[in-house]
């Protein structure tokens, strides 16, 4: 799906209670249909690939509701960021307030204070987050690339919705901002796995024996993405 090149097609309505709303897409490089529910906003897209009738599409749709409604049920609820809201930072909830002083948000005991003005205080905790996430990221880049003996060409940083971070073919690594909310190990873990990528290109078991080799055990961490990780993206950085 991320590599996916589609043409909109309008919205489909399943009934039921509730009913659902399902983008539709038909892509020239999807092999399969599937359902894809974001992470960000709940949104539900269905991918057709190009020589599959529309009408097949909605009937797989269709046959996917009580799915749909299960995994739409269970997914977070949408969190505003907002004075004396709790945010995640490195694992620990702390508290917004507003500071007296001071220009940039500063982390005190159990709380996040934020000065006043300037922009808006979903921006400034943003951009305060991805200036820490890039820190916490490059140091944990170094270190495990350094093990490897490999250096990596770029690191860059994204709010992306389906995976935590990636390496291309020319040695430039991506992660999502967001693992700056996530317990430091996990964030160290996916650096691990990112850079790990620089030397095994794939997932094979000499991929995940060279993880082991730079993490330790990475099972703990991993399953922390998957039970708690959709959580991340349900703050909302929206002023």
């Amino acid at each position: 799906m991320r590599h996916l090149i589609g043409q909109d097609m309008g919205k489909h309505l399943i009934g039921g209670n509730p009913p659902i709303e399902v983008l539709l897409k038909k892509s020239g490089r999807a092999k399969r249909l599937s359902l894809r529910l974001s992470r960000l906003n709940g949104s539900v897209t269905l991918t057709i690939p190009s020589h599959v009738p529309v009408a097949q599409g909605l009937a797989f749709a269709e046959e996917k509701a009580d799915w749909l409604r299960q995994h739409l049920a269970n997914a977070p609820s949408s969190m505003p960021v907002a004075l004396g809201a709790l945010l995640p930072i490195e694992g620990r909830m702390l508290r917004l307030q507003q500071a007296e002083s001071g220009r940039s948000p500063q982390i005190q005991g159990d709380c996040l204070l934020v000065p006043r003005g300037g922009a808006g205080l979903a921006a400034r905790l943003q951009g305060f987050l991805k200036v820490l996430a890039r820190e916490r990221l490059i140091a944990a880049s170094d270190h495990y690339a350094a093990r490897l003996g490999r250096g990596y060409q770029r690191l860059s940083l994204r709010d992306t919705r389906s995976r935590w971070g990636s390496c291309t073919a020319d040695a430039g690594l991506m992660y999502s901002w967001r693992l700056i909310m996530a317990p430091p190990d996990v964030l160290r873990y996916v650096a691990a796995h990112e850079v790990a990528h620089l030397q095994e290109m794939n997932h094979s078991p000499a991929f995940w024996a060279l993880v082991q080799q730079l993490y330790g055990d990475y099972r703990t961490p991993r399953g922390w993405l998957r039970q708690h990780g959709a959580g991340l993206h349900s703050y909302r950085f929206v002023d």
